[in-house]
């Protein structure tokens, strides 16, 4: 009886110290941290509710790094040849019912179709320099020949003169340059007897769009162009941000070739003029002017359509022309951004409070217009690696990857606030996977792999038809929509093969190539710019690097992204994958 008495007073004060423990912790702030952070830190409660404790993501096997290669080459060439069977010499392939499609001669207002299609092989022109860096050389040739032979601008064809810069003369210059490389790294590319043609037709469509330019008291092109008659009459007089300040890579370029200035001087004076027109309070810039009275009639200023290549040609242009005005007034417009369109905490990979996000905002108040992010601004983290901005990079572009994790692809919109879609489809969109390879090349951490791998399978399962990759009409329900859009070719496949293809010349010399908002890559030479890029001061720089970008780096230690844990916390990624509603 004694010795049960004992034993029942020991409980009972095990049980009142623990009551007393429980007391202590609930009601004490630093009680209940204690408590918040052991129930979030058990190793039982992470595994069960996030898929990132896997150490995975910390290795991707060489094999099927291998593996991953062919695998994008199959795709690429599986679109190609399809188009080639069915389509050519038309713009596009339809591949759910294996034919090709042009403009809509019908239906003139139809612009989704008659903005992009002009009669003159897009496809075709927009697939050359992607066959080079996949190391299909003989094909190359066969396809310059091909336009060389068949191409002709002399068309009764209306088209936008932003998208037939950065497809067709961007394309096209390109090829070019590959062909005259004398070291030839991506192999003897040149067909039999090549005289230049392909500059010769870049030249010949650039002179068709230079009537946009015509009757602009502003300086900013008319957003379409007949190639045979000039500008359309009563033609519409607003031009998007992205569309008239895009151009200066394809012009400038151009203008250096053929030693014409003409070209180059009519860009980066739209350039100036939408500079000109930054709200004085904020910095911002709107998503629309009017060409003859330089008023802003969309005042949204945000990273996505109608404005993304306007923010990624400003510094683009300084690392191909090295014009100093050029990163200033990026640095300018990129403070601005930070400061009326980022919500979130201070820093992106550390602290506390929501997951940094950037929204759409009145460009005169920087107040929040509305609560979407478009697909297109996906795009923006490998900007912002091309700024040195690497923090910001991962967390935006962990964000726009929960959302591919949601649908197994990108809807073209997302409400951020209802988590849901609300415009649909995907068609076959590179933006993100642009961003996934610019992290990789920064950081080379294998997570990235993981990515490309993960997006590359979801296109491969519910893309893929009977001739090619089609549209997904509905991310949801995964219906396909009969339409392949040339920048399948172009850049999604490209930028898929060039993150898996670590030792591809294009990688190799990263910094001796730049890439059009189209994915054609073009040279970086000192006849082109006063001194190589990384030759400024640290001062002229968006953020003062240790980093001697000249040579060749360990890019991880240049940046601090260790190989052995995930680009951003576990908790972090946690975060994101709340904010999209997975």
């Amino acid at each position: 009886m004694v010795q049960y008495n004992v034993v029942m007073t020991f409980f009972s004060l095990v049980s009142f110290l623990g009551w007393l423990f429980y007391i202590l912790v609930v009601f004490s702030s630093q009680g209940q941290s204690y408590v918040s952070s052991w129930f979030s830190n058990s190793l039982f409660v992470r595994k069960r509710m996030s898929i990132w404790h896997d150490h995975k993501y910390y290795h991707f096997p060489e094999s099927e790094r291998l593996r991953r290669i062919e695998d994008v080459k199959r795709m690429f060439q599986f679109g190609y040849d399809n188009y080639m069977k069915y389509a050519f010499p038309l713009d596009e392939l339809d591949p759910i019912h294996c034919t090709g499609r042009g403009p809509d001669r019908d239906n003139p207002g139809n612009l989704n179709i008659n903005d992009v299609l002009g009669d003159f092989s897009l496809t075709l022109i927009d697939s050359l320099d992607t066959l080079a860096i996949i190391g299909n050389a003989s094909e190359f040739q066969k396809a310059v020949q091909l336009v060389s032979e068949t191409v002709s601008f002399e068309k009764n064809s209306t088209v936008q003169v932003f998208e037939s810069t950065i497809r067709i003369i961007g394309g096209l210059l390109s090829a070019h340059l590959l062909i005259l490389d004398p070291l030839k790294p991506l192999g003897d590319l040149a067909p039999p007897d090549y005289d230049n043609k392909l500059l010769h037709l870049a030249h010949d469509l650039a002179t068709r769009l230079l009537p946009a330019f015509e009757n602009s008291p502003t300086g900013l092109p008319h957003p379409r162009v007949n190639l045979c008659t000039g500008v359309p009459e009563g033609g519409i007089q607003e031009a998007c941000t992205a569309g008239a300040g895009s151009l200066l890579l394809e012009f400038g370029l151009l203008s250096t070739l053929v030693e014409d200035p003409v070209f180059e001087s009519l860009a980066r004076k739209a350039v100036t003029s939408l500079l000109d027109k930054r709200s004085n309070h904020t910095g911002l810039l709107g998503n629309v002017m009017n060409i003859q009275t330089g008023q802003w009639v969309g005042v949204q200023s945000g990273l996505g359509a109608g404005q993304d290549s306007f923010y990624e040609y400003l510094l683009k242009s300084f690392i191909m022309f090295g014009d100093q005005e050029y990163l200033q007034a990026f640095n300018e417009v990129y403070g601005s951004v930070k400061k009326y369109m980022r919500k979130g905490r201070k820093h992106c990979r550390s602290g506390v409070g929501d997951s940094p996000l950037y929204v759409n905002v009145n460009m005169n108040t920087g107040n929040l217009m509305n609560n979407w992010v478009d697909a297109l601004q996906a795009a923006f983290p490998g900007i912002q690696v091309l700024a040195g901005d690497l923090d910001e990079a991962i967390c935006s572009h962990a964000y726009y990857y929960a959302i591919w994790r949601k649908f197994s692809a990108l809807p073209e919109r997302f409400d951020w606030s209802r988590k849901n879609a609300n415009i649909l489809f995907y068609p076959l969109r590179p933006e993100l996977i642009e961003s996934t390879y610019l992290l990789y090349q920064a950081t080379g951490h294998p997570f990235y792999l993981f990515v490309g791998s993960d997006i590359m399978d979801s296109i491969e399962t519910y893309t893929k038809a009977k001739c090619g990759y089609a549209t997904l009409h509905n991310v949801i329900t995964k219906t396909k929509e009969d339409r392949m859009e040339s920048f399948f070719l172009s850049e999604t496949c490209k930028y898929l093969y060039l993150l898996f293809d670590k030792d591809n010349y294009i990688n190799r010399a990263a910094s001796k190539y730049i890439f059009n908002t189209e994915g054609h890559v073009l040279p970086i030479k000192s006849q082109y710019r006063s001194r190589d890029w990384w030759q400024y001061n640290s001062d002229t720089c968006l953020f003062n690097r240790s980093c001697d970008k000249g040579k060749e780096q360990n890019n991880t230690e240049c940046i601090g992204v260790s190989k052995h844990s995930l680009p951003l916390d576990i908790s972090y990624l946690d975060q994101i994958d709340h904010m999209v509603g997975l």
